[in-house]
């Protein structure tokens, strides 16, 4: 019988391409582990109830994550949730208790969903401008300045990376021939001068 959606390492993918059902698996067993481990939680030290969030919770928020690139906003929000709920268990605090909305940022030093795909993406191409990438993923970070039709553009003067044309209509955006170098040319040149630095 044919089914409508394929899992490819753990990724869960329907036949319009769409993300949601990973998403929501994703979700659901984050979900499960919380309750859990917040049955446990007044037990355990702040370190420990982090150690097991990670281990159980978060590992499972940062695996194939990068592939959420150019998702919807509603897609995200899910995982966002997934993260303030964590957020919540490691500080064994409650919803509407005070100072929770600062909580990711000020406390536990969290990027939201969408500043932690990009990060992602950018260390990839960290790693690919280092050579210490397979030659597929390196060979999608291709420095304008190295094609000849395009020395004399001004992005060639800077550290911009090749964006190959692509359908916006389509799923194009999401490839990661096109999202890793859009997510390095969107950082500022003081940041890519920094990473470069460390090459």
């Amino acid at each position: 019988m044919a089914s409508d959606q394929v899992c490819v390492l753990g990724v869960t993918m329907t036949s319009d391409m769409s993300l949601d059902k990973h998403v929501a698996s994703v979700c659901v067993m984050c979900f499960y582990w919380l309750r859990q481990l917040r049955w446990v939680r007044r037990s355990l030290d702040a370190e420990s109830a982090a150690t097991l969030v990670h281990a159980f919770v978060m590992s499972l928020v940062d695996y194939c994550n990068a592939i959420l690139s150019g998702a919807s906003e509603s897609t995200t929000d899910k995982v966002q949730q997934v993260m303030n709920a964590t957020a919540l268990v490691i500080s064994d605090m409650l919803k509407y208790d005070r100072g929770v909305t600062n909580l990711p940022h000020d406390e536990l030093h969290w990027l939201d969903v969408p500043e932690r795909l990009q990060y992602k993406l950018c260390a990839t191409v960290h790693q690919c401008l280092q050579h210490r990438a397979p030659h597929y993923m390196k060979d999608c970070c291709i420095h304008t300045s190295d094609i000849a039709r395009r020395q004399h553009l001004r992005s060639a003067g800077c550290r911009q990376l090749l964006v190959p044309q692509h359908r916006r209509s389509m799923f194009g955006c999401q490839a990661f021939s096109v999202a890793v170098p859009a997510a390095w040319n969107s950082l500022p040149d003081y940041l890519q001068d920094l990473w470069t630095v460390l090459l």
